[in-house]
């Protein structure tokens, strides 16, 4: 590896903007606690499994049901 890369001539990745956007989530104490929790015992950081955990919902076209216990 060079010790010092020329980058004046570099791009920005054209692309960066579509891979992730920042948002604003309220999320309560108890999920964000149980991410952390995987987290820690995957070494992934909790942000990402939040993340990853949506994507897969999404990607199986999950859907919520909801219901009133009696």
């Amino acid at each position: 590896m060079k010790k010092e890369y020329d980058f004046s001539k570099g791009k920005k990745n054209p692309y960066i903007a579509d891979l992730k956007k920042q948002v604003t989530i309220r999320l309560d104490s108890e999920t964000i606690n149980y991410f952390k929790r995987l987290s820690d015992d995957n070494g992934i950081p909790y942000q990402t499994l939040i993340n990853l955990y949506l994507r897969d919902c999404a990607q199986k076209h999950k859907k919520l049901s909801m219901g009133w216990n009696k």
